[in-house]
């Protein structure tokens, strides 16, 4: 074994060690930090060949999702680049630390480590904290927030703007409303992952990300109160809905043994019977107008969802952060057309 391959060897055993799997830090942020700062103190140097995205994981006891996203984070940040065939390694552009500022650096967190312990804050809110600090100056971002139905699509975007920096705005909007003219001059355009090809076509210049939505507080609250011998129906709104919205179902209510589904626009006699004999109907948003057609005893809540808050704590900073250094959208309009590759952040 090479000198270069021991001291690689032993800077990803410290970033595993350093994982810590109960921390209220999400594990993604935990592995993305602790890889930027061994590039940054040269312990990961340029041109070193890191791990493949399995190996690193059974290394760290992460699933290969987690450590995937990390290294595309990674790769759009510039620090590590990909290479057909090889693998995957340090980039040259990685930017690396000059050893004396390092220390330094490294002397001032143990100081502001100390000093958030005294003002009664732990490492976890700590690291909270720095990461929706901004530099002075920076300019803020506008983002959209598209969706299928008004009321949720503005409550997605209240469940987003906590994620924000100040000065940062987050403006709902319909996927309807904006197909003929779609507005070019938002930063990050979000959506959930359903509309996410509509959503990169409408807007080519902007950063477009696909959030994973799942059931909110009161949904699943609601799913879990179902009584377990309850025949209960699931009304999606759009066919390609379904199969999310039964695999959430079951995942929350694993008790619930009889469950069927139901799609707008099926007028058989079969899925009238289906919603007429349940005892309990889950509709999704935009189909409330079933809650007015119930009979005694049988009950019926809405189906809502909220953005997936670990990926927005993992994912989205480092979007946010990306897009400040850039020109505003209608700069860049100004200045040409973006390449593919860029608008991807790769």
């Amino acid at each position: 074994m090479t000198a270069r391959q021991a001291q690689l060897d032993e800077a990803l055993a410290r970033i595993a060690d350093a994982i810590d799997l109960d921390s209220t830090v999400p594990v993604p942020q935990q592995l993305r930090g602790a890889l930027e700062f061994g590039i940054a103190a040269g312990e990961l140097p340029i041109g070193a060949r890191l791990p493949s995205v399995r190996a690193l994981a059974r290394q760290l006891n992460l699933s290969p999702v987690t450590v995937s996203n990390v290294y595309a984070a990674l790769q759009g940040a510039g620090h590590i680049e990909g290479r057909v065939g090889s693998g995957t390694f340090v980039s040259p552009n990685a930017p690396v630390a000059d050893p004396e500022k390092f220390h330094a650096l490294e002397r001032a967190i143990s100081s502001l480590i100390a000093l958030a312990r005294d003002c009664g804050i732990d490492r976890a809110e700590l690291a909270t904290r720095i990461g929706m600090d901004r530099p002075r100056n920076a300019r803020p971002l506008r983002v959209l927030m598209l969706g299928n139905f008004a009321e949720a699509t503005r409550a997605y975007a209240a469940d987003v703007r906590p994620h924000l920096a100040p000065g940062d705005s987050i403006e709902p909007m319909l996927i309807d409303e904006v197909t003929e003219r779609p507005p070019q001059d938002f930063d990050i355009v979000l959506s959930p992952r359903t509309l996410l090809p509509q959503a990169r076509a409408l807007f080519p210049r902007a950063e477009v990300l696909g959030l994973t939505v799942i059931p909110n507080e009161a949904t699943r609250v609601a799913l879990a109160a179902i009584p377990p011998e309850a025949s209960v129906v699931g009304y999606s709104y759009f066919p390609t809905y379904v199969s999310m919205m039964k695999a959430n179902v079951m995942r929350y209510a694993p008790h619930v043994s009889r469950l069927s589904m139901v799609v707008r626009g099926d007028e058989s006699e079969a899925a009238r019977a289906r919603i007429a004999e349940a005892d309990v109907l889950i509709y999704a948003t935009g189909a409330d107008y079933l809650a007015a057609r119930l009979t005694p005893g049988q009950s019926a809540f809405e189906y809502r969802h909220t953005p997936d808050s670990q990926e927005l704590r993992s994912i989205l900073p480092p979007l946010l952060d990306r897009c400040r250094r850039r020109q505003p959208p209608c700069a860049e309009q100004t200045n040409g057309p973006q390449t593919a590759g860029s608008r991807d952040g790769t």
